[in-house]
């Protein structure tokens, strides 16, 4: 039996400011509640249940935060019977164009609804991280790390040695592994959780209504979850001499004797680094002056470092003027320091950012409008210029991770289907870069929380005063801590180091949940771990930890 949604209104006593609203909107979460928007000027909280979320523990949950909760008052909501229509108003409840993990995300969520949905996909189902992107790459990365280590690990009296790569067979190797994570965690799931499927193409054909082919498909929601593709730069001659894509990299049969990269963000960096642990030259051309230039310096210094060791090329401030073909390969002209410069390389891989799959899908039919990137333009709860239409995933050219994608389709489900109005909250996303080493943030760096108006506060622990970072022989990086220095409370981490992306959801749980340099100083953090390091910045703010026995 499909579960319904119902929306409630909770009276509250002794709310007083909006950090107030943040502490029982996050009790309410922790219990099942959806939706939840609290209003201290009001003393109320709303928010929906799905059926079989017992009030009772609602309301304890928000007296042990302190606050008293009153009466509980259930509202009209579109889910006090499940979601219906007469043919002539609607096919269906939802219409999700796209197939990949926003799709997904939000077919499951409507469905669980009690929503009737319908899912319109042209390409391959599974959309860009199990097929081209997260699951391929970091597949790719882990091969070529132990490929690498083989030769360069470092340990006395072990004798290893990188006796030569099959490119072609780790590829088919890579293949299998997407195929089986695309059928687990996709395709399996349609039948199971009951929606329809349409293979083919849609273009809006008015305000409600979409067609694929000769169908005509009319909804009270859409739901656009196209994704994103990479972009490529109008450079002269690129075309004509051909090039590579973060898909088509990941194709290759054999690695290219040298490549020249067109970028230098975490496209970039993670092929480049496959294709040279590999055993290829390469070069990186960044236009900006430097390295990760939205990163602390620390981090940005340490990856430099790395990619020197690794001999990896890095040109900052520098443009790729044009592009000729040759009988070697390519030959890229560069403009570096006001002098035109000559970069021979066998392939080009260009990883210069993303663009919005929204071509085709005739929006202005729709009455939605793009921006000049062609992004939908949406409000604050993911929402077009159409009240119909929603949007979530890569085609918003939000930050380009699965997981933002996932959490997108769910809360756009959520509004569409039970008609809410609840904001996207993005001010806690970690990301990585799975480089060895490793870069992993989360939250504000020192720039952006002064421009926001904080008294920064910050602080650097080395990775050589981390445990786990000399055992492992990888004793350069070091994890950066920003803080308010009124209150104590962790804004951002940035680290660098191996394992640095194993700690971060730490330091994730830390900003979202306002947690205080203080509060991490006095948690326990297991020894020889990169988490540590978390710890050990915290106490970097009052003493040298570089002066402290282990785990003091």
């Amino acid at each position: 039996m499909k579960k319904q949604a119902r929306a409630y209104r909770m009276a509250i006593d002794g709310m007083t400011c909006s950090h107030c609203e943040e502490t029982v909107e996050r009790a309410l979460r922790a219990q099942g509640a959806q939706g939840v928007r609290a209003d201290w000027r009001h003393g109320e909280v709303t928010f929906t249940l799905v059926d079989g979320v017992d009030l009772s523990t609602l309301r304890s949950a928000v007296r042990a935060t302190g606050y008293r909760p009153g009466e509980v008052t259930e509202q009209p909501s579109p889910e006090r019977a499940p979601i219906t229509f007469s043919s002539s108003e609607a096919d269906t409840d939802l219409v999700i164009i796209g197939g990949g993990s926003a799709a997904f995300s939000a077919a499951i969520t409507a469905t669980e609804l009690g929503a009737r949905v319908i899912m319109i996909e042209e390409g391959t189902i599974g959309g860009t991280c199990v097929n081209v992107g997260c699951v391929p790459s970091k597949f790719l990365l882990r091969a070529a790390e132990v490929y690498h280590e083989a030769g360069h690990h470092g340990y006395a009296g072990v004798q290893t040695a990188a006796l030569g790569v099959e490119l072609d067979r780790l590829v088919a190797q890579k293949r299998e592994l997407s195929g089986e994570l695309r059928r687990e965690k996709y395709e399996e799931l349609i039948e199971y959780y009951g929606w329809e499927l349409i293979r083919g193409r849609a273009r809006f054909i008015g305000p409600d209504a979409v067609a694929v082919g000769d169908r005509v498909v009319r909804a009270r929601a859409f739901l656009i979850a196209t994704g994103a593709r990479p972009t490529v730069p109008a450079i002269p001659g690129l075309e004509e001499a051909g090039y590579l894509t973060s898909t088509s990299a990941m194709e290759l049969d054999r690695p290219p004797s040298s490549l020249g990269v067109i970028g230098a963000g975490y496209v970039a960096l993670e092929l480049g680094q496959v294709v040279r642990s590999l055993g290829s030259e390469v070069t990186l051309v960044q236009r900006r002056p430097r390295l990760l230039p939205d990163y602390e310096p620390e981090v940005a210094e340490a990856m430099g470092a790395a990619l020197g060791r690794l001999g990896t090329t890095v040109l900052t401030g520098s443009r790729v003027l044009r592009v000729e073909r040759t009988r070697q390969g390519r030959r890229l002209v560069v403009l570096r320091d006001g002098r035109e410069e000559m970069l021979e390389v066998e392939q080009i891989l260009v990883a210069a950012g993303r663009r919005p799959n929204t071509e085709g899908l005739d929006l202005e039919r729709a009455g939605v409008a793009v921006d000049e990137r062609g992004v939908p333009v949406l409000d604050e709860a993911l929402r077009t210029t159409n009240p119909r239409v929603w949007v979530a995933g890569d085609v918003t050219l939000a930050p380009q991770f699965v997981y933002v994608a996932a959490y997108q389709g769910r809360l756009a489900a959520r509004n569409a289907v039970l008609d809410l109005e609840e904001p996207a909250d993005l001010s806690a996303v970690p990301g990585v870069i799975f480089t060895d080493p490793q870069v992993a943030t989360v939250g504000l760096t020192r720039a952006e929380a002064g421009r926001q108006g904080y008294r920064v506060e910050s602080a650097f622990v080395p990775a050589q005063a981390i445990a786990r970072a000399r055992v492992d022989l990888a004793p350069e990086g070091g994890v950066v801590m920003v803080t308010d220095g009124e209150s104590g409370r962790v804004l951002g981490v940035q680290a660098i180091g191996r394992h640095a992306g194993e700690m971060i959801y730490a330091a994730t749980l830390a900003v979202k949940h306002r947690l205080t340099a203080g509060d991490l100083v006095e948690s326990f953090a297991p020894y020889l771990t990169m988490a540590e390091g978390l710890r050990l910045a915290a106490l970097a703010f009052e003493r040298d930890v570089a002066k402290l026995s282990c785990c003091a």
